[in-house]
């Protein structure tokens, strides 16, 4: 790899673990595509890259719409340069019990976690084939094991870890590592959704969630980053099709 090729993009990076990762990406020398749904909400992630004296902009599309996909892809080789690295993190919830999920409440998470990620990493993999490297990493959930009111996400998250091992072993001789983040409980906007949902205050729903972590503290997005950050850099060019659990200790 080298320094005319160090992009990234990281999909879902308005807020939360994709923030933290983009920043993180960028304080490691990477040009960054911040991609979000509306381009507008990825500004303030691009700001503090900036800030900082790194290479950003920000991106609007849908991950789940081939078209947008492909036009963004096209803009950030455009502007920033061929993309060697790709972090899959967009993703929404739609949580509810089986028998209350809506079939488009099963949709709308498949198609932004699965489909997304599949459309970003087709629209990608070809720069990281040209370049003879590449670094992609999705974003599962300890949720692939099972959670009650997740059917959908949980079906999800499970299904990028699938395509995490099988996009190893299909590009990995062209250079390309694929693997998976899972992480455990992240304070993040997205649990504290979680915590409205199930009627506790966010405060509350950490601490709970502490006391059954072996290291007695929820995660933070930076957990995800530092993580994600190892799985991207030339020295992880041996680790592939693996599932790395960030959550604080085992979970059986």
């Amino acid at each position: 790899m080298t320094e005319q090729n160090r992009v990234a993009i990281v999909t879902g990076a308005a807020r939360g673990i994709g923030a933290a990762t983009a920043i993180r990406l960028a304080a490691d020398g990477f040009a960054v595509a911040v991609i979000d749904l509306e381009e507008a909400a990825g500004k303030d992630t691009v700001e503090k890259i900036t800030a900082a004296g790194g290479r950003a902009i920000a991106v609007g599309a849908d991950v789940s719409n081939g078209e947008q996909v492909a036009a963004a892809v096209e803009r950030v080789v455009a502007e920033l340069g061929a993309p060697v690295v790709l972090v899959n993190n967009a993703g929404v919830l739609r949580d509810n019990l089986l028998f209350k999920m809506s079939e488009s409440d099963w949709d709308t998470v498949m198609n932004v976690h699965l489909k997304g990620a599949f459309l970003m990493s087709k629209a990608c993999q070809k720069h990281m084939v040209d370049a003879g490297y590449g670094r992609i990493v999705n974003l599962s959930s300890s949720s692939a094991l099972g959670n009650r009111g997740q059917a959908n996400y949980s079906a999800a998250k499970a299904g990028l870890q699938g395509f995490t091992k099988t996009l190893s072993k299909e590009l990995g001789k062209f250079g390309i590592t694929a693997n998976a983040v899972a992480p455990g409980f992240i304070a993040t906007d997205m649990t504290a959704a979680t915590a409205e949902r199930v009627g506790m205050g966010f405060e509350e729903f950490k601490a709970a969630a502490a006391t059954m972590i072996p290291v007695n503290r929820v995660g933070v997005p930076d957990d995800i980053a530092h993580t994600v950050s190892f799985l991207v850099s030339e020295g992880a060019g041996f680790v592939s099709g693996q599932v790395i659990y960030v959550a604080g200790g085992p979970l059986d």
